[in-house]
This record gives structure tokens, sequence and C-alpha cells, in this order.
């Protein structure tokens, strides 16, 4: 073969593969070739996240502890909406608490002179999030309010670099994130309540509020996650979604990394998009794609002075979440409210410092593992629950048993519990394996609230 043979040779299939690849990642501004793109393997093999509601609403830090009109009643970070809600039962516990504390003549946006952040220390929560087991960070980059965490050029003195606390609270907490190797996303709301050019001409608002704000987000940033949120008010038509998510795909720097969710649209939410959704286990998670549950350690996503200490979740209670989650396929994004001095309140750390022990012994059966095909439907009465990773088999129970029972299985090749060194005994006849749980004392037991067994198939 002579040398320009060669190189032909060597150029076709080249110039194909290329052209694949080319191809791969040009995606088109509609929902058909959008939802072809698959969430970045990271994402997958996160399994858990820490969410942050971080705002103005940080500072009146207050909802109701009555449930009246349902689901998100005692949303702290609804404040400013609940006040100018006639229509809400907890309207007037609203309206009576502020006018009490604050006055009829002190107006939300006068929160933001409050808003302080004097003890904001990113990198203290930088460092709690990954003891806590975390592997991703979702920071409210600006809620249904419109405050942005970042010196916005299209929301001019509603930012937190123009007015109090004067800093790029976003920029900061990013670059501590990243150093302390976790990835970093944003949440950013679509909508918001009151602006007044949304209210009369929402293409307008779109044009040059949202998607601008959006494109310098990312740029500025690089974040690997985008979660949007105050989507149902219009069609993704309208937010331009599909056109946003083909520059975020194909041309942004965070095109090869970046997850985002499925609310995009008053017509996407479990249909289009990346990642479904579902709020306090409320929402409808259907086919193949990633999915995550998201929560907060009490009952409200911003702060919440109002909330007691049984509105707030056990350190067992958000184990047992992660691991059901996870044994479904899903992620945890577990939510954080931090206060207007830039504290966590101290409830919270401990919770996720319990969660981090629990997964500094259990991490292997949480991380980067996929559901069991053969493992039985999970549901209220569950206490084993299963994962895999390669042809490793994982059975977590949240109740110590004297035996456990796994049916369906291949004989395994060894079998051990995850921190403790001694031998596990077990029987196995027809594909069904009885576990022997040994019998340990107090200062043995690796862990508290769910044991791990490996079964290596």
């Amino acid at each position: 073969m002579n040398f320009s043979k060669k190189i032909k040779t060597f150029l076709v299939p080249f110039f194909v593969l290329m052209s694949i690849n080319t191809f791969a990642q040009n995606y088109q501004p509609n929902w058909e070739s959008l939802d072809k793109r698959h969430t970045p393997q990271w994402y997958a093999q996160a399994k858990f996240g820490i969410f942050l509601h971080w705002g103005i609403y940080s500072v009146p830090a207050w909802a109701t502890n009555s449930n009246a009109d349902g689901f998100g009643s005692n949303y702290a970070e609804w404040y400013w909406q609940r006040l100018f809600a006639p229509n809400l039962k907890i309207h007037k516990e609203f309206v009576a608490f502020h006018d009490s504390v604050y006055g009829k003549n002190f107006h939300y946006p006068d929160f933001a002179q409050k808003f302080t952040c004097e003890l904001f220390n990113p990198n203290q929560w930088a460092q709690l999030f990954k003891d806590a087991g975390a592997k991703y960070v979702v920071l409210t980059s600006k809620h249904h309010d419109g405050f942005c965490l970042w010196p916005s050029a299209q929301s001019w003195n509603w930012n937190s670099v123009d007015v109090v606390p004067h800093k790029d609270l976003a920029g900061m907490l990013t670059k501590a994130v990243k150093n302390a190797g976790l990835h970093m996303g944003f949440y950013y709301s679509l909508y918001e309540w009151f602006n007044p050019v949304y209210k009369k001409d929402v293409n307008k608002y779109v044009e040059e509020r949202m998607l601008p704000q959006m494109k310098d987000l990312v740029s500025r940033y690089k974040p690997d996650v985008l979660w949007t949120d105050g989507e149902w008010e219009q069609t993704s038509k309208t937010w331009r979604s599909e056109e946003f998510l083909a520059w975020l795909y194909n041309e942004s720097p965070s095109k090869e990394t970046i997850a985002v969710n499925d609310r995009w649209g008053n017509d996407t939410k479990g249909k289009h998009g990346g990642f479904q959704t579902s709020e306090y286990g409320l929402g409808t998670i259907s086919g193949n794609k990633a999915w995550e549950e998201t929560r907060g350690i009490g009952q409200s996503f911003g702060y919440n002075r109002n909330e007691n200490l049984n509105e707030y979740a056990s350190s067992e209670e958000l184990v047992y979440e992660l691991i059901s989650t996870v044994a479904r396929g899903g992620n945890l994004l577990l939510n954080v409210g931090p206060a207007a001095d830039g504290t966590i309140p101290v409830i919270m750390q401990q919770r996720l410092i319990d969660i981090g022990n629990w997964l500094k012994v259990n991490g292997e059966a949480i991380y980067e593992t996929t559901a069991w095909k053969n493992a039985p439907a999970v549901t209220k009465e569950t206490s084993l629950y299963f994962t895999k990773k390669g042809e490793n088999i994982f059975a977590i129970s949240t109740k110590w048993k004297k035996e456990l029972v796994v049916k369906n299985i291949g004989k395994p090749k060894a079998l051990t519990m995850l921190g403790y060194k001694g031998q596990i005994n077990y029987r196995y006849k027809n594909s069904t394996l009885f576990i022997t749980v040994p019998q340990l004392t107090p200062d043995i037991i690796p862990c508290q609230y769910a044991w791990t067994f490996k079964i290596e198939q």
C-alpha cells in the first residue's frame, strides 16, 4: 500500500467518526432532539446532593405551621407571595405576623438591607457538605422574588452585590465547592411573582431578563447542574426553553457536564428535559430517565424559625430516605436553609454529619450504584433494600434481624458486612440466600441506622 492510500484509509474513518461525534453534539431547538441527550454520568453516579434555599426570605424566616392550604403551606421562601394572596387560608397568619413584627409600612424589599450574611464562610459550608458525603451542591441563584445572589446586570439594584451584603455569594460558594472537589449547580426560577415587566409582557421579560440571566449564570460560573423552577405559568415555547437548551448543550462552557431537570414549562414535567423531579415524595417518576427526590430537613426549604423539633426529620429518617431513593434508582437532593447571617442552623449541621458518618461506612453501597432488577418493589413496609454495582449486590437492612432473606439471587462468591471484619455466615438454597446477622455489641457495630451486606456474585 502506497503512502497516499494509507492516508486515505486513515482519514476516511477519522472524518466519519468526527462527523458522527459532531452530529451527536449538535442538538436542535426542539424536544425530539434535546431529549436524546443523556444526563451526564457523573450525576447518575453521585446519588446525594445538597440543595440550598438562601435569600431575602431568610430574613423573616417564617411560615405557618398550619397545612391549611395543603402542599407548600409551610414554605418560608414563599413569604412575600403569601402576604398578597388573600385567597389562601394562611394569608391572614402571614399578614398578622408581618405587621406585628415589622409593621404595616415595612415592605418585603426592605428585607434586603437585613440580608447581611456577615458570618458566611463558603469554605466551611463546602467542607460541611463534603463531610456529609454529598457529591454536588445546588444553590438558589434566584427564587420567585427575583433577588439574585450574583451581580446580574438584568437585576440591577436587586442582587447581592448592588445591595447588602455587597458580595457575589454565588461566586464565592462556587469557588469553595469546586475546590472541595464537589460539583456545583444552580437553581433558577423562570418566573418572578411581582416583576412588572413579567406581569405586562412575558415575551419581553424572557428576551431581556430571563434568557440573558441564565446565559450569564452559566457562562460566568460554569455549573454542572441547572435546576429550573417556576415553570408552571407558561409553556416551554413561551419560556423559549428549547432554544436555551440547544445553546446550553451545543455552545455553553458547561455543555459536556451540565445536568438539567424537567421543569421547563407547564408541558414538560416528567416528559421533557433532563432528570425528573419529585418534591417531598409528590411526583410521578416514569420511564428510564434519571430522577431526583428533593426535600428539606424540616418541612420548609427556606429557613423557618417557626418550626419545632418534631417537624425536623431525624438523622435516621434521612438516611432511610437516601437508601430508599437510591435503591429505586434515584438521587436525593437534601435541602439546607441557611440563616440570613450566613450560618447553617446547628440542627441541620448535625443531621448532615450523621448522614456523612453513615456514608463513610456504607458509601460503597450508594455511590455509582444502580437499582437491582430482581429486588422486590419498595413499599412503606420495606426494611431490606438493594443496590447493584458491577456484579456485586448490596443488601441494606434498616432493621436488625437475626436473619435476612434474599430471593432470586445467585450463590455468593463472598459475603461481607461493610465496616465489620468478622465472618458472615449464610445458607443458600433454591436461588435464595439466608444471611445470619452476627451478634454485635455496641462497641463493635459499624454504624447506626442501617447495615449493609455485600454479596459478591
